[in-house]
């Protein structure tokens, strides 16, 4: 039976990664998928073509988040549309305390933090009532990696959104949860499991002992969308494998 059957659903950056699963994953039970994407045509594309092989429904949406009018873009190509579920999943990478600039600042803050935020603010007034808002942020607002600070902290923004938003839009029924990956095998993670003996490194950091696959995250997302979670809201899922809960002997 398909969970999602007459739902409409938003993903951000949805055209490869951890974002495409959630997206193909949506479709598979059911709901109309749009995906968005900021710049691969060709990538957003074959998201759709293999959603639509799969008997889904699915549409492309093409906005750059972080620039001027990015939220009026998204939007626009909706055309009023109303939603059921809003998956903002779309990020950039940030820097250490010493090689972050204040324009790549501003921009990592633009693009994962105030894009989600007036995303929301936008899609609000179309969700009806008892909708689903997951919002993906990362293990890296519990584990302490320098290299990463700037981006994150726009997680960290993220998780204290999501809580008090969900206590601001229950009386509609609309429940706000935050799914937070480790260390995921995308193309965008690549170039880190290429680096000899990083993904075994990684692997027995976990309690489960790997790293994580876009489908373990798209699971996660498919049941706080469903029916399944409708008594969970402000919550923070930790979909990490158990990345670094302590020693292992």
């Amino acid at each position: 039976m398909q969970k999602l059957n007459g739902k409409t659903a938003l993903v951000t950056g949805s055209s490869r990664g951890i974002g495409r699963a959630v997206a193909e994953r949506l479709a598979a039970e059911g709901a109309t998928v749009i995906v968005h994407y900021a710049s691969n045509d060709a990538a957003a594309k074959e998201t759709v073509e293999a959603i639509r092989t799969r008997g889904g429904r699915a549409a492309a949406v093409r906005a750059e988040l972080g620039t001027e009018g990015d939220v009026d873009a998204l939007f626009g190509a909706l055309d009023g549309q109303g939603l059921d579920i809003l998956v903002n999943n779309a990020a950039i990478g940030g820097g250490s305390i010493e090689d972050t600039t204040p324009e790549s600042f501003d921009r990592v803050f633009a693009v994962n933090v105030k894009a989600p935020f007036f995303i929301i603010q936008r899609a609000l007034p179309l969700m009806r009532d008892g909708g689903r808002i997951v919002n993906i942020s990362s293990a890296d607002t519990r584990i302490a990696l320098a290299h990463e600070l700037a981006y994150s902290m726009t997680k960290g923004a993220i998780n204290v959104m999501s809580r008090t938003l969900a206590n601001a839009v229950g009386d509609r029924g609309i429940t706000v949860n935050t799914v937070a990956p480790g260390p995921t095998r995308t193309d965008m993670t690549a170039w880190l499991f290429a680096t000899q003996g990083m993904e075994e490194a990684t692997a027995a950091g976990a309690a489960l002992g790997r790293v994580g696959e876009p489908a373990d995250i798209a699971d996660v997302v498919a049941f706080l969308a469903s029916d399944d979670a409708r008594w969970i809201t402000g919550n923070l899922i930790d979909a990490t494998g158990g990345m670094f809960l302590g020693p292992r002997f």
